[in-house]
């Protein structure tokens, strides 16, 4: 399983670690984790942790009031927390005699083919040597990744790569909610069977503690990735962890709603930040969309953004809609002379290495159709 715990579960609202909290899911984490410390009738679970809790664990120590608005201040307060947090949980998961082993991650890790097997090999090891995986987003060296949805879209995705059988999402809030949960007349929503049981929901945005990025509508966003890749979903408050673990009924649980698909591309269609664009032409899009063929030279109209081999781009339709997002094998430079033109043509005048496609089928997943 894939358990993923908020900040705002973890510390203190004016910042830095509640040792007693972090303490408290440790002891819930550990007696499902081993067969020495499983519960009566209950088969022990490898189990991966998603935590977040750098960047509020570093705010104390900085002498910053609250969470920093400045990319760099953010930067070095999940340099200084990160060690923190990790150094907490080697000590509490230490009383149980298990170790943990740090696992960074960003989106560019995991969506380009090389970096995504090196990530699943790394926790597979760590879980086949009896180890904790502790999974963060490497906040100080990221951009756009470090409003990555507080690690939840993380955690969905983090539990597909594993091959999860439950994604557990703890927070403050006991479960989702019809309303505002403070609001007298709200209920508790059970159960999420697909789009259709979210309608009319008020999911809201910003989290209560102030020290966290991630709202309800990040966790039902990365309950619906999960459920759509097959991995059930259970989101419940931190408090409520034993209940979730033990498959008591608590707080919400997600229905999966699809099937498991290639780990990878699931990374490049919900992890990856375009870099650019590419349009394409009609008879192309319907290669890509309708055929699921790759991209080549001659389908392409149009290029857009300033891209290297092997960076994420999306492929649009001449009314300008993302129909795909691929992994580029050219430079934005090198594409405007190959546009319109056969491979076979390019390989006669460029030589070999332009006999290949712009975009191949295995690093494409569709957005649309």
């Amino acid at each position: 399983m894939v358990v993923k715990v908020g900040s705002s579960s973890l510390t203190t609202a004016a910042g830095g670690l509640d040792a007693d909290r972090v303490d408290a899911l440790v002891d819930v984490l550990a007696k499902h984790i081993g067969a020495q410390h499983a519960e009566p009738g209950q088969a022990p679970r490898e189990t991966v942790l998603v935590s977040s809790g750098a960047i509020a664990a570093g705010l104390a120590p900085l002498g910053l009031a609250k969470r920093p608005r400045d990319l760099a201040r953010q930067q070095a307060a999940a340099s200084v927390g990160q060690g923190l947090l990790v150094a907490r949980y080697t000590a509490s998961f230490a009383r149980y005699g298990r170790r943990v082993g740090q696992v960074l991650l960003t989106s560019d890790d995991t969506s380009r083919r090389a970096h995504y097997r090196n990530a699943y090999r790394t926790l597979d090891q760590l879980l086949a040597m009896g180890a904790v995986p502790i999974v963060n987003e490497n906040d100080t060296v990221a951009t756009d990744e470090i409003r990555f949805g507080d690690n939840d879209r993380l955690a969905a995705l983090v539990a597909h790569l594993v091959r999860a059988d439950l994604l557990v999402l703890l927070s403050d809030v006991d479960g989702l909610y019809d309303g505002n949960p403070t609001t007298p007349g709200t209920r508790r929503v059970a159960q999420v069977r697909g789009p259709a049981d979210l309608e009319g929901i008020d999911i809201g945005s910003a989290g209560s503690a102030g020290v966290g990025t991630g709202g309800m509508a990040t966790k039902v966003e990365a309950a619906g990735i999960a459920a759509g890749a097959g991995v059930p979903v259970v989101l419940t408050s931190a408090v409520h962890a034993a209940d979730a673990l033990a498959g008591r009924e608590t707080g919400t649980y997600f229905h999966p709603t699809g099937r498991r698909a290639a780990g990878r591309l699931l990374w490049l269609a919900h992890a990856s930040t375009p870099t650019g664009a590419l349009t394409l032409d009609e008879g192309a899009v319907r290669a890509v969309v309708d055929r699921r063929t790759s991209l080549l030279p001659a389908g392409i109209a149009g290029v857009e953004g300033d891209f290297s081999a092997g960076d994420p781009v999306e492929l649009r339709d001449g009314q300008g809609r993302a129909v795909a997002r691929g992994l580029v094998n050219f430079d934005a430079k090198e594409l405007p002379r190959l546009l319109g033109r056969t491979t076979h043509e390019l390989a006669r005048e460029l030589g070999p290495a332009y006999e290949r496609e712009v975009v191949h089928r295995d690093d494409l997943v569709l957005l649309r159709g």
